[in-house]
């Protein structure tokens, strides 16, 4: 099983959703770079469960305890360990699933793959181990800052309520102030709405989160098996729930011909460009524009209505799950999105340097 996340800069996560803690090492970390605590937390706390209404109502703090790698307030380029503890499991909202394969969910190929599975809140599959993605992205997060790098995302579509497409529409800083983390406020309350609707039915919601990156410099990814867009579509990918991955234009500009989509760039000293149709990335390297991604989630699997489903014998069974679950996924995948992002571009960025050597 793998369980680490890049290439220089390189994740490495343990624990599960009811487990005593979650954690990982990051290795990789430039060494001087300021170490934020307080930064990293605001991130872990815009991540954690029971933050507003529309969020699960576990309660969890989230706190996080750096173990290593740092010194005086400053990376030393040893290995970052850390730890999140577990403190609010109610493993026993479970008991009557753990001889079952809930819907949609990763109970049967992880029962047929490893021959065991732990059925507490999902075990290693639950979303609660993006936890350690999120410190992972806050420590990327701040050696970025310092290259003028910045990564934001936000909810853009909620079921049939969404936003248009152009980012640059919105002011990026109005994100944090609506529970469902959309910059558009009326949108905002249409979509907490229909989240609140859902989760009063005992059913759940998708949507989609757009990304942007701005500062990032020309020449980052490979011309080949390692394009750019590539390694953000797999770290997006990677992320529980998420389904689907464009960039620039994506699907939308199979409609247009090549003379509205192609991106011309003006004749001078220092050559601008006229749109960004690719968004950002050219034959898989970054050319110095705003990269802007859209990842859709599907609806959380586990909903609170009688379900028909088999269990570990093959025999049908009815039943309705219990505990407590998000009626959606966007709010609080919002920094996980952007974690990611910050760890696939930091990656990129050092190897970048590494063959100039």
């Amino acid at each position: 099983m793998r369980n680490t996340f890049g290439n220089l800069f390189t994740l490495t996560s343990f624990g599960e959703s009811h487990g005593t803690a979650l954690g990982g090492v990051v290795d990789g970390m430039p060494a001087g770079v300021e170490i934020d605590l307080d930064f990293i937390q605001k991130e872990l706390d815009r991540r954690r469960p029971g933050q507003s209404k529309l969020t699960t109502s576990r309660k969890e703090s989230d706190k996080v305890e750096l173990l290593s790698g740092v010194f005086e307030g400053k990376s030393t380029g040893a290995p970052i360990g850390f730890i999140v503890r577990n403190t609010n499991q109610h493993s026993k909202d479970y008991d009557n699933m753990c001889n079952l394969f809930r819907p949609s969910h990763a109970d049967y190929t992880y029962f047929k793959k490893f021959g065991i599975r732990d059925y507490r809140g999902g075990g290693r599959s639950s979303a609660r181990i993006t936890v350690a993605r999120c410190v992972g992205g806050a420590l990327a997060k701040l050696a970025l800052r310092r290259l003028g790098i910045e990564i934001k995302a936000y909810t853009s579509q909620v079921g049939h309520i969404k936003l248009a497409k152009d980012y640059r529409k919105y002011n990026l800083d109005f994100i944090e102030q609506t529970p469902v983390r959309c910059p558009d406020k009326e949108k905002a309350t249409e979509m907490e709405a229909l989240i609140d609707e859902v989760k009063t039915a005992g059913d759940t919601i998708g949507g989609v989160i757009t990304g942007i990156i701005k500062g990032c410099p020309v020449g980052l990814g490979e011309p080949e098996f390692n394009k750019l867009h590539a390694q953000l579509g797999a770290a997006m990918l990677g992320i529980n729930a998420a389904k689907g991955f464009e960039y620039g234009e994506g699907f939308d500009g199979v409609t247009a011909r090549g003379s509205e989509q192609n991106d011309v760039m003006t004749e001078s000293d220092n050559p601008t460009w006229l749109s960004n149709h690719s968004g950002g990335i050219q034959g898989g390297i970054s050319n110095g524009q705003d990269i802007y991604f859209r990842v859709a989630f599907k609806p959380v699997a586990t909903i609170l209505q009688p379900q028909h489903t088999v269990d570990i014998d093959g025999k049908s069974i009815t039943f309705k799950a219990q505990g407590r679950h998000d009626p959606c996924v966007l709010p609080r995948a919002v920094p996980i999105v952007e974690a990611m992002a910050a760890m696939v571009v930091l990656d990129n960025y050092l190897l970048n340097q590494a063959i100039k050597l």
